[in-house]
């Protein structure tokens, strides 16, 4: 089996790995402000996809720009994900560098797909191929790829960790070679309870001084989990932006959260924006919590909120997701003000940021490899994949970090 890394490695983002030549592991983009692509546009027989964030689909769609109609093969939350996400890439970047897609290829993504659940074996290009859950997003997968000789695991993005919105993965399916993630390969992380506590308690501090306290989440798992913790919490909340038409979709799907009852509870218990007649300003008066895109304060409601809460200090800004260098959620935690639609504004409301990931940390990753001590081990998506190989060797794994580009044979 010859594995090629179009995309990353050593690197988070755009994700694509070629097998064979014929199976397609993913095709995402870095989401930065030049956005990048996988290096080459590869002519797959089949395609299949781990879970739908950006960095994991971004850039689907450019695979049907030529004559080529490979099936991809997701589950259905993952079909549906990516869906959004093109479309809002399209509304954003459409006819630019930043959007290597048409509508029209995008509407040949419909008459293509093929969703599975897990623990369906199918055929794709020729290999069997399964679906584990993953424990990530809704609709996250680790992928088992099997040519009848080796047994190939991509685990794509994993939680080991019970979340609110989904489970945390117990899969170890057999495999001779694992293409493993390692975002947080060097970061212990708190007890996700001690953090929700942490969290609701200081929402519940501001809401009850009379202030209102904005948070800035990805539409996609991250605002359901926070609509999940409100409701837990019976925390009073608007929800805006794209985590609405998330929410919505991911109803269709109860097979794919933890505890759909609860899932329901929290969507009846949050108050959805609609943005007319000037309700954003109004609700910026109100004692609740507004859980909004963008997560890194870069645009969508956001926008809107920020600039009406930020000069009186009893109000709160809760970031809730790891700020990429260079957006306007990072300046906010480092300097106290950020360009916020066009303008840099100096914040006076209180600033905190909560650890809510939705991947595995150092332990959890640890957990998953200990299953696969005479696996071949590939260390991709992460910021030190080199060191943490190395770290593996050093505890006795037969483990390597490719290069983006590299072609391993296994």
């Amino acid at each position: 089996m010859d594995i090629q890394f179009l995309g990353g490695a050593r690197e988070i983002g755009r994700s694509a790995i070629l097998v064979d030549d014929s199976l397609l592991l993913d095709f995402g983009m870095l989401t930065d402000n030049s956005p990048q692509f996988p290096i080459e546009t590869p002519n797959p027989d089949a395609v299949v996809v781990s879970h739908g964030h950006l960095d994991h689909v971004g850039t689907i769609p450019s695979l049907l720009s030529g004559k080529s109609r490979p099936p991809i093969h997701w589950t259905p939350p993952t079909y549906e994900l990516t869906l959004t996400l093109a479309q809002d890439t399209l509304k954003l970047h459409g006819g630019s560098y930043n959007c290597p897609f048409t509508q029209t290829d995008l509407k040949r993504v419909t008459q293509v797909s093929k969703t599975h659940g897990y623990q369906e074996t199918f055929e794709a290009a020729g290999y069997d191929v399964t679906f584990y859950n993953a424990g990530h997003i809704p609709g996250s997968a680790h992928v088992l790829v099997d040519d009848g000789d080796t047994r190939l695991l991509y685990t794509g993005d994993f939680h080991t960790d019970d979340q609110r919105l989904v489970s945390g993965t117990t899969a170890r399916p057999e495999a001779d070679v694992v293409i493993c993630e390692s975002t947080y390969s060097d970061l212990e992380r708190e007890e996700r309870s001690v953090v929700e506590e942490r969290f609701a308690e200081s929402v519940e501090t501001t809401l009850w001084e009379g202030g209102t306290v904005v948070v800035p989440a990805f539409a996609i798992g991250r605002t359901q989990e926070l609509m999940l913790i409100c409701d837990a919490y019976d925390i009073p909340c608007y929800v805006d932006g794209m985590g609405k038409q998330v929410t919505e979709m991911l109803q269709q799907y109860p097979e794919f959260v933890r505890d759909a009852n609860a899932f329901q509870r929290a969507k009846s218990h949050a108050r959805f924006v609609t943005g007319r007649n000037g309700q954003r300003k109004r609700i910026t008066e109100q004692k609740a919590a507004i859980i909004t895109t963008s997560g890194m304060l870069s645009g969508g409601p956001a926008m809107t909120y920020i600039p009406e809460i930020r000069a009186n200090p009893m109000n709160k800004i809760t970031m809730t997701g790891y700020q990429v260098e260079g957006t306007p959620g990072r300046d906010l935690l480092e300097t106290g003000s950020a360009e916020i639609d066009g303008r840099v504004m100096p914040v006076s409301a209180q600033v905190e940021q909560y650890d809510f990931s939705a991947h595995a940390d150092r332990d959890g990753v640890l957990e998953v490899l200990d299953s696969y001590r005479d696996s071949t081990v590939l260390v991709n998506h992460g910021d030190r994949c080199e060191a943490f190989a190395e770290e593996l060797r050093g505890d006795g794994f037969d483990s390597s970090t490719p290069e983006l580009g590299d072609a391993v044979s296994v």
